[in-house]
């Protein structure tokens, strides 16, 4: 999460206090969850769907 640190980092250099919202890191890792299971998903379930040696062959 560089954001957080670069945000972290940049607040105490200005002396400004770092709050990051629970309700925010929790969506973020919960889209991340969501969007990687999806994408790993499809392309896993097409393969499944052929034959082993075509589905190693297909781009």
């Amino acid at each position: 999460m560089p954001g957080i640190g670069l945000t972290a980092i940049f607040a105490s250099a200005q002396d400004w206090q770092t709050v990051v919202p629970a309700w925010a890191m929790a969506g973020g890792v919960g889209a991340t969850l969501v969007i990687g299971g999806l994408a790993g998903f499809y392309p896993a379930l097409r393969a499944a769907r052929m034959a082993p040696t075509e589905a190693l062959l297909a781009p």
